[in-house]
């Protein structure tokens, strides 16, 4: 595991900097990455609700677009691993992302295949099939969203196509960039001091599972699940979805889970696109719906609903 400075790494996660195979994450910057865009000069998405709470979080995302009259028109699929025979064939998914160029995606439920032999998920099928070989969660502190540490500020990078470590190839790719610090850290000290002090962590690059541990204990510390933002890419697309990837089955129906990591997610996906004054409209409003307070959903220890809180954050849209 990899621990590196802020000053030089940001610059990756930003895009302005592309190492190895070149994660473009903040603004499509090359002409075959460019979304699939109409006359009008609206931009083309594909949109996957996903299981559990992903299609309501989803729904949230649409009226937000629809309210701010954002450019975006969603290209939506039913794909589901729980729900197979309505799900839409992993192949027209597929081809949809990679004519699109950008999707927002809930989180897929993953069933129980012990007894199957299946070895592959449609999670992984679908990462594998669009070489969305890197994982990107950024866990910062958000507003007067109350936990023990404040000013968390950490992204962390996981690579998501392939198994763990088979060499030592982490410690001879810093040789070749001596500016940036670099310090290795076991997962078992590095989750200790995540919890502990997770303000000494700037970016971490992470191997597959242990880059999933990780992701989930970081947004445990900034509020949950539903307040974390991720992105997978490719080369050339990029699919946005929530940070922790837990579909929250409990919640289905009861209009109650949060979506604030879904919106924050959409707001990524436009700076992505160079939307980026709908993006900052979008998380302007989001902050300024914390800040203040009044509405907040049951898992940030308020009552309101996910309707409500999409309601506030439409409300504070300027």
């Amino acid at each position: 595991m990899s621990l590196i400075s802020r000053n030089v790494f940001r610059a990756l996660v930003q895009g302005s900097q592309h190492v190895g195979k070149g994660v473009h994450t903040s603004s499509v910057n090359c002409e075959k990455n460019q979304p699939n865009a109409t006359k009008e000069g609206r931009i083309k998405c594909t949109l996957i609700p996903g299981d559990g709470v992903g299609p309501e979080l989803v729904y949230s995302v649409q009226e937000v677009f629809k309210a701010a009259s954002i450019p975006v028109d969603f290209e939506s699929f039913f794909f589901s691993e729980v729900n197979p025979t309505l799900s839409a064939p992993l192949e027209d998914v597929v081809n949809s992302i990679a004519r699109n160029k950008i999707c927002i995606k809930g989180i897929l439920a993953t069933p129980d295949f012990s007894h199957t032999g299946e070895l592959q998920t449609l999670n992984m099928k679908l990462r594998n099939a669009l070489d969305l070989y890197a994982n990107v969660v950024h866990v910062k502190s958000l507003p007067n969203v109350k936990c023990r540490h404040h000013d968390v500020d950490c992204i962390i990078i996981r690579e998501q196509t392939e198994g763990e470590y088979s060499a030592l190839e982490h410690e001879s790719m810093a040789k070749l960039y001596p500016r940036i610090q670099f310090e290795k850290m076991i997962v078992d000290n590095c989750t200790m001091q995540m919890v502990s002090n997770p303000n000494q962590f700037d970016v971490m690059v992470t191997p597959n599972l242990y880059g999933n541990i990780v992701d989930n204990l970081a947004s445990g510390l900034v509020g949950g699940a539903g307040v974390v933002a991720g992105a997978s890419y490719s080369a050339e697309c990029a699919v946005f979805e929530q940070g922790a990837r837990h579909i929250f089955s409990g919640a289905v129906g009861k209009n109650i889970a949060n979506p604030t990591a879904m919106l924050l997610c959409s707001a990524n996906l436009l700076a992505h696109v160079n939307l980026h004054s709908y993006s900052k409209m979008i998380k302007n409003a989001i902050n300024k719906v914390l800040s203040d307070g009044r509405v907040r959903t049951k898992d940030l220890g308020g009552q309101s609903t996910t309707k409500d809180f999409t309601h506030a954050v439409i409300s504070s849209l300027v």
